[in-house]
């Protein structure tokens, strides 16, 4: 019987993906936790899992922390992240941090299930690329519509989630100044001056987050 763990804040993508791990072979058992916290303690009563799915973005502590913990105490568990933040820092970072495969939310679920069993036996997933050579990513075309570099582009897909400044900060390992010289770069690219209109922008062109 394989053993998956998912971390995820979000109750409906957390329950999806449950159902997506389910199809992975007979007899998954899956288990959601919605912070770092529970399911660390979920590892303390029984540390004979299989697999950590976890999201970078949780509300107690930042994905990254999470991975640093679970490789220095439960070495054995390899981990593997699920996530919208899917630019090729976060993923490098997310890899050195511990992760043994990063998939972004905007795969399909056979996508999520072929990274699962390479991490399972033992190797490492990272995103496909696409007939260019150039990695999928959801907020690609805002980022060249409006000419966004790499790190405006982590903090606006944070800011189309209705994450605050000292969010955004904790999550990308910033401080809340470099976060509001970013977002104001942002506000002036996407020619608007608050937070909502810059959401309204971003949705209309297509970003999903």
């Amino acid at each position: 019987m394989t053993k998956i763990l998912v971390v995820e804040d979000h109750v409906l993508v957390r329950e999806a993906m449950s159902q997506t791990l389910m199809r992975l072979e007979d007899g998954v058992q899956c288990s959601g936790f919605k912070a770092a916290d529970e399911a660390l303690a979920e590892l303390e009563r029984d540390p004979e899992w299989d697999l950590a799915v976890i999201d970078l973005m949780l509300p107690d502590m930042n994905g990254f922390s999470l991975l640093a913990i679970l490789a220095k105490r439960f070495p054995d568990v390899p981990a593997i992240v699920v996530s919208a933040l899917d630019d090729s820092a976060s993923i490098q970072r997310a890899l050195k941090a511990g992760a043994s495969g990063f998939v972004p939310k905007s795969c399909s679920s056979e996508e999520l299930l072929d990274a699962i069993r390479i991490v399972l036996n033992g190797g490492v997933y990272t995103p496909k690329e696409d007939a260019t050579g150039a990695r999928r990513r959801s907020g690609a075309p805002v980022q060249d519509r409006f000419g966004l570099t790499t790190a405006q582009t982590r903090v606006m897909e944070l800011l189309a989630q209705g994450r605050t400044n000292r969010e955004i900060a904790e999550l990308l390992g910033l401080s809340e100044g470099t976060v509001k010289v970013h977002m104001s770069a942002i506000f002036r690219a996407l020619n608007v001056t608050n937070r909502a209109q810059a959401v309204l922008v971003i949705t209309r062109h297509g970003a999903r987050v």
